[in-house]
């Protein structure tokens, strides 16, 4: 299937304006996500799942950060039971925070944490579905057989968790797509809706809904495009309106995280996408809450929820990338690299040691310049025109007020 044969390419309310999609309110313990709520921050905790009082403290210093819910990994059988002594000392302390299960490959300890816990997560990618890293061709047949034992797998877990109140993340993750997806859809952002669509269908089929979706990938550009087509396609097949859950996966520490993080995670927010957030840096949980906390306040007092109406077409397919066709202008649009602008405008650069936050650094001893890789491409220096010789790569652009011939030299 091609997203070319969509009925339309619509995945917000409004293209030029915020409107936040209104979602299927799913409570998780007793702290609802989606409907009208508030978006909700969460994390994930780093401390070995078997070190109970570790990942109580920690747990602890993170609903201080912020946290709403909190996930803690259970690979297998012992870790899932060691989250009900987690739980417990949790409790006895007075944190009443919803604890979420991440499963990995292993059913039989979601069904038990699904008995634990207020919500498990599980990748479609990798419960109970096969990944050997292989090319394998599947017939329809092969193919629906598939499907049918992941079904036998999946539908025990299903209703303990309609049983037991329990919501579930079906979380797709880029990384991680079966063999089976891949040989059908490629490693690509269909396939990762379309890995998700098929847990969502069993679901569907059993009367359970307290779902939680999400389209986790490190590329920040695959994560926007399986977000945009994954709502496309709920609308599209008729699906209800579930949460979203939102992340960019191992977006790294400092500033790298934090700015990828916020390129992936807060375009969605802009388009309206987004129930609940993690950001996933390589550094404590505690400082991951703070960050999506900043992302996400931006969104308190702003137009609030509206049905999803026919809205203007994007001009541009907004499930795959293509660059816009431009004129070259000097070293800037057709062929050229996206071309990066440092505004100092507003500071006074009269010494070659002024150009070193911005990646340029001037070799005395050797009377030569380096750049490294925060290297930018334009300074602008406003109204006032720079009085020393740039180096190569670096060009000025002034105010055209100042009397110049071009407003770049």
């Amino acid at each position: 299937m091609d997203t070319n044969t969509l009925q339309n390419n619509t995945y917000c309310n409004s293209l030029p304006h915020y409107s936040r999609r209104k979602t299927r309110e799913v409570y998780i313990g007793d702290i609802p996500l989606g409907g009208d709520n508030p978006i909700r921050v969460q994390s994930m905790t780093t401390v070995d799942t078997m070190d109970t009082m570790g990942s109580v403290e920690q747990v602890l210093r993170m609903v201080e950060s912020g946290c709403e819910y909190v996930r803690i990994t259970a690979p297998s059988i012992k870790e899932a039971q060691n989250l009900e002594e987690i739980k417990k000392e949790l409790r006895k302390r007075g944190c009443d925070v919803p604890l979420i299960a991440d499963i990995h490959f292993t059913p039989n300890a979601a069904e038990l944490a699904a008995k634990i816990v207020e919500k498990v997560r599980v990748n479609p990618g990798n419960y109970a579905d096969k990944k050997k890293f292989e090319e394998i061709d599947y017939t329809d047949e092969s193919y629906n057989a598939e499907l049918e034992r992941i079904r036998e797998k999946f539908t025990p877990l299903v209703k303990i968790c309609k049983e037991h109140g329990t919501a579930m993340r079906i979380g797709t993750n880029h990384g991680s797509l079966s063999d089976r997806i891949l040989s059908r859809y490629g490693d690509t952002p269909l396939g990762m809706v379309e890995s998700a669509l098929e847990f969502l269908r069993i679901c569907e089929d059993l009367e359970y809904y307290d779902i939680v979706l999400s389209m986790k990938a490190s590329n920040t550009q695959v994560m926007v495009q399986a977000y945009r087509l994954l709502v496309n396609k709920l609308d599209d097949e008729g699906f209800q309106p579930y949460p979203l859950h939102l992340g960019v996966t191992e977006a790294g520490e400092g500033e790298d995280g934090r700015i990828k993080s916020a390129v992936g995670i807060g375009t969605l927010l802009e388009d309206g996408l987004g129930d609940t957030v993690r950001v996933s840096l390589t550094e404590e949980p505690e400082f991951e809450a703070t960050v999506a906390r900043t992302l996400v306040d931006r969104y308190i007092g702003r137009d609030d929820h509206f049905e999803m109406e026919p809205v203007e077409q994007s001009p541009a397919d907004p499930f795959g990338y293509s660059r816009r066709k431009t004129i070259e202008v000097s070293n800037f649009g057709e062929s050229n690299v996206p071309r990066v602008i440092a505004d100092l405008s507003g500071l006074t650069i009269d010494d070659y040691k002024d150009l070193k936050a911005i990646g340029h650094f001037y070799l005395h001893e050797l009377d030569k310049w380096k750049m490294n890789d925060l290297g930018e491409d334009y300074i602008n220096s406003g109204e006032a025109p720079i009085d020393f010789m740039l180096p190569n790569g670096l060009k000025e652009i002034i105010d055209y007020s100042c009397g110049k011939s071009a407003a770049m030299i």
